[in-house]
């Protein structure tokens, strides 16, 4: 499988952190690559919470915002994801211009909003359901604010993360959420996105702290531009942090 639209060949490794500058690809390998017992699985990065995953399923979108040119050289979508109504995860136009026959899941407030256009091939499922797309368990985990001033961004019960289960691997989409029980609770994690951006979601030494509680194999930052630019989103600051407890990769997703 080949996309035009990728990382660079190499990368930069110093200890556990895996530093992944944009590019486009020209061909070869991209650090992006997991080869899987599934097959391989390539990740894309687009921007803050959009990420194209290429997998041996098919290829799947997930909180696609922007327009169609946005995606220019991915392929098309074969499911596409939604964790919440926020407009950086959920804007129907950009959902109309990818969309296309695709299946999409989204959280049950998110199917209550789509317009007519969206709703064939789509359904949803909520907090702790599971639903089975193309082979695939996927599971949807809790996201919520847990601090009592936060509550209002997020609130319980509403909004979901995502695991994707491949044989012999398992991939979480944590959402926008602070560190919560059933997120530290998580087993057998191999490839990990955590969000932190303040005040929405979590500091990186938050999301530090929320990583070393469960543990993934590999675990990308993101969703960690927003209002409070300082070191307590800072990228390199979650990756000291996180230390030998996950291989951190880090990826332009503001280029």
């Amino acid at each position: 499988m080949q996309t035009r639209r990728t990382f660079l060949a190499t990368a930069a490794t110093a200890g556990t952190i895996t530093i992944l500058p944009f590019a486009t690809r020209a061909g070869g390998h991209s650090p992006n690559e997991f080869k899987t017992d599934a097959g391989l699985i390539t990740v894309n990065p687009v921007s803050h919470a959009s990420m194209v995953l290429e997998t041996p399923a098919g290829t799947i979108y997930v909180d696609p915002v922007g327009d169609a040119a946005t995606y220019d050289g991915m392929p098309p979508a074969d499911l596409v994801l939604v964790t919440h109504e926020h407009g950086d995860h959920y804007v129907p136009d950009a959902l109309a211009a990818i969309k296309g026959d695709a299946a999409m899941i989204t959280n049950p407030a998110v199917a209550g909003m789509l317009p007519d256009g969206l709703k064939p091939n789509s359904s949803n499922i909520g907090n702790g359901e599971t639903t089975t797309w193309n082979g695939i368990t996927i599971e949807a985990i809790p996201a919520y604010n847990t601090s009592e001033n936060k509550q209002n961004f997020h609130p319980k019960g509403r909004d979901n993360g995502y695991i994707l289960n491949f044989e012999g691997f398992r991939i979480y989409i944590s959402g926008d959420t602070e560190q919560t029980p059933e997120m530290s609770a998580l087993e057998n994690i191999d490839l990990a996105f955590v969000c932190m951006n303040l005040p929405f979601t979590m500091s990186a030494q938050a999301a530090a702290e929320a990583v070393k509680a469960f543990a993934p194999t590999y675990v990308y930052p993101y969703h960690f531009r927003g209002r409070d630019l300082s070191g307590t989103q800072d990228p390199m600051v979650f990756s000291d942090l996180v230390g030998d407890a996950s291989e951190v990769k880090i990826a332009s997703w503001y280029s």
